[in-house]
C-alpha cells in the first residue's frame, strides 16, 4: 500500500487545466474564472460574480501511471437560509474519457444566501480539504478530473504515486458554449453528467462552458470574452434568464441579440454558430417573469409573476423569445450561412416534460440533463448538424 511519503507533489499550474478562461492567484492556490478579468471588472451583480467562479466544465487533465491521485482544493458552497444544505461537490475522474471515480471534499468556506432575490450573502471561512481517488489502473492513461460545477474551488495542489505530465493536445474541435442554469448543470448531480459535458463526449469535442446560473443575459462583456475565445464550434442559448428576470422588452431584446451576434463574428466571422431557444418550461411559455420563489410544501419551486396580458406591451415570454430568435436567424443567414437556430423545444418538450418533468417547475434533474444531451448530440453533432464533423 501507498503511504503519504510515497506521493509526489505538484504544483496545480494553468497548463494542467481544461476549460477555463482565466486563473486567479490567491492565497490558497490557483482559482479558475470562466469569464476574464477585463470581463469581471464589469460585473454589476453578486449572482455572476459567483457562478462564473464554479467551474462547469473545468478539469484537471494530465497522463500519469498513478494509481493513486489526491487533489488538495478550498472549495466555497453556497447555501440559502433556511434551506437545507446540498450535498458536497462531487468530482468525477476520468481515465482515457470513461468515468472512473467520483470523490467529495468536505468542509471548505460557506457562503450563505440570506436574500435570493440580491443575492446578499454571509462568508464563512473554513478548511481545505482532499478529493482522493485510489484503485485507478496501472498503466499509463489519460486523467482528467472535472472539478464541482456548483461549488466554487480553489485548486491547491495534486499528489500521486507515479510522476504526471501534462497531457498531449486532444487534436478535437473546441466547442464554446453559452447559457443559463441549465447549460451551468442546474439540478445534475456530477459535473460530467451536465447537458453540455455529455454533449460534448458524445461529439468527441473538447468543452467551454460558459453556462451562468441566472446570468445568461446578453451581456457585451460575455459577448467580448466569446469573442476573444478560440473557438471551432459556438453555441448560444438565449431567452430563459430575461424571461425570468424580466430584464428587458421586446424592442430591447432584438437589438441586444444583433448586438450579441456581431460581437461573436468579430472574433469568429465563419466558425459555425448555433442560436438555440429555450427549452419547454411551462410556467414561462406565456406568462412574463419576473420569477419568483415558492416554498408552498418544504421544497424550493418557482412561478411566474407577471401579467399574460401585457405581451401586447411587449413584454417577454418563452415563446415570444422563440419567435423573435427564428426571426432574426432567419433574417442574417441571407448574409451568415454558418448561422443555425434549433428550438430547445426540440431538446426538451412535452413529451420529455411528461416523461422527465422539472422539479422546481425551471430546471431539469439528472435525467432530464440526459435527454437534452441526447437530442442536442443527433439534433446538432449527428449527421446533417452544424455541429457534424466534415470529411478529412
Amino acid at each position: 500500500m501507498n503511504t503519504r511519503h510515497d506521493m509526489i507533489t505538484t504544483p496545480v499550474t494553468a497548463d494542467l487545466l481544461r476549460g477555463y478562461l482565466d486563473v486567479e492567484a490567491t492565497a490558497h492556490g490557483l482559482l479558475p474564472h470562466r469569464l476574464p478579468a477585463r470581463a469581471r471588472r464589469q460585473i454589476p451583480d453578486d449572482q455572476l460574480a459567483v457562478v462564473e467562479a464554479q467551474p462547469s466544465g473545468v478539469r484537471v487533465v494530465f497522463r500519469t501511471r498513478a494509481t493513486t491521485i489526491e487533489l488538495d482544493t478550498l472549495p466555497t458552497k453556497r447555501v440559502y437560509r433556511g434551506l437545507p444544505a446540498p450535498a458536497d461537490g462531487v468530482y468525477d475522474l476520468l481515465v482515457d474519457g470513461r468515468l472512473a471515480a467520483q470523490a467529495t471534499v468536505a468542509g471548505g468556506n460557506v457562503r450563505t444566501i440570506t436574500d435570493m432575490f440580491t443575492q446578499t450573502s454571509e462568508l464563512s471561512p473554513g478548511p481545505a480539504g482532499t478529493a482522493r481517488f485510489t484503485d485507478l489502473p496501472a498503466r499509463e492513461k489519460d486523467v482528467e478530473i472535472w472539478l464541482p460545477h456548483s461549488e466554487i474551488t480553489e485548486v491547491i495542489a495534486l499528489r500521486t504515486d507515479a510522476p504526471i505530465t501534462p497531457a498531449p493536445d486532444s487534436g478535437r474541435r473546441v466547442w464554446l458554449h453559452h447559457g443559463s442554469s441549465i447549460s451551468h448543470g442546474s439540478n445534475a448531480t456530477h459535473p460530467t453528467a451536465i447537458w453540455p459535458a455529455l454533449a460534448a463526449a458524445h461529439g468527441g469535442v473538447e468543452l467551454v462552458n460558459m453556462g451562468f446560473g441566472g446570468s445568461a443575459l446578453l451581456d457585451p462583456f460575455t459577448a467580448r470574452a466569446m469573442r476573444d475565445t478560440p473557438a471551432d464550434l459556438i453555441s448560444v442559448k438565449i431567452g430563459i434568464n430575461i424571461v425570468n428576470g424580466d430584464v428587458m422588452r421586446l424592442r430591447a431584446f432584438g437589438p441586444a441579440v444583433h448586438g450579441f451576434l456581431d460581437t461573436l463574428r468579430e472574433g469568429h466571422p465563419s466558425t459555425p454558430l448555433l442560436v438555440v431557444s429555450p427549452i419547454l418550461c411551462p410556467v414561462q411559455e406565456d406568462t412574463p417573469g419576473p420569477l419568483a420563489p415558492d416554498f408552498d410544501g418544504g421544497t424550493l419551486r418557482f412561478k411566474a409573476t407577471g401579467d399574460p396580458a401585457e405581451r401586447a406591451a411587449g413584454r417577454l415570454t418563452l415563446n415570444v423569445i422563440r419567435d423573435e430568435l427564428a426571426r432574426i436567424v432567419s433574417q442574417r443567414t441571407a448574409d451568415d450561412p454558418n448561422l443555425h437556430y434549433l428550438d430547445g423545444r426540440d431538446l426538451y418538450g412535452e413529451a420529455d416534460y411528461a416523461e422527465h418533468p422539472l422539479p422546481d417547475e425551471v430546471h431539469p434533474d439528472s435525467a432530464g440533463h440526459r435527454r437534452i444531451a441526447e437530442n442536442f448530440g443527433r439534433l446538432a453533432f449527428g449527421d446533417g448538424g452544424p455541429f457534424a464533423a466534415t470529411a478529412g
